[in-house]
């Protein structure tokens, strides 16, 4: 067994064997911190996530539900789940979606999501706020690794969302979901700037309207 060394420097990528990851992960310490390894290092999240982190991430489920509801499209949505490659790579993305017919490609029961056995999910969300550079770069870079095919970063201090279209090692940034079509990332932007002044009720009444149009 791994014999953990010290404290572990956090919110930063620190040199890892997988034994070494494992042995971190599955320590009562770090149950409650975002995890995520690649190219033989670990990065632990434990920062707390304060009120604006999580109203933007509820804003966003809130919205991508009643999207997807409104146009009557099939898909399974998770929630800080863990997605591993056994030996290689692991990741905890803040939201992500199985869409169309990867709506039910996880059965229930079904801890960490194993890469080698199931597919990627097709729509990843990061909220950024003190990790925002990471999620533009080496969390970015996993997820072209991993096959997502949409990466989104929502930068909370700005109230503002980078969505890329991700292929072949490749990224394109979209004003629209490709995989939700006709889902403007500027109407969640908005939905995320009335977040400042709005309740959950209202900003959901407002997107509804504009969903419907």
């Amino acid at each position: 067994m791994v014999q953990l060394q010290g404290k572990i420097l956090t919110d930063t990528w620190v040199k890892a064997s997988w034994a070494e990851y494992l042995a971190i992960v599955e320590s009562p310490e770090y149950e409650k911190a975002k995890c995520y390894y690649a190219q033989g290092r670990l990065r632990i999240e434990m920062s707390p996530l304060g009120n604006d982190h999580a109203s933007d991430h509820l804003t966003i489920i809130q919205a991508i539900s009643l999207f997807t509801a409104v146009n009557n499209i099939r898909l399974n949505g998770k929630d800080n789940c863990s997605y591993r490659k056994t030996g290689f790579k692991e990741v905890q993305p803040d939201v992500s979606y199985y869409i169309g017919k990867n709506a039910k490609a996880i059965p229930r029961g079904t801890k960490i999501i194993d890469l080698d056995q199931y597919p990627a999910p097709n729509l990843v969300i990061e909220i950024g706020d003190t990790s925002i550079r990471d999620d533009q770069g080496e969390k970015r870079l996993i997820y072209e690794d991993l096959g997502v095919e949409e990466y989104w970063i929502v930068d909370v201090q700005n109230s503002s969302i980078i969505a890329l279209a991700m292929k072949n090692n490749g990224r394109e940034k979209i004003t629209e979901s490709r995989l939700l079509p006709g889902l403007k990332i500027n109407i969640l932007t908005t939905a995320l700037q009335k977040s400042r002044t709005s309740d959950h009720g209202e900003i959901g009444a407002w997107l509804i309207s504009e969903f419907q149009k």
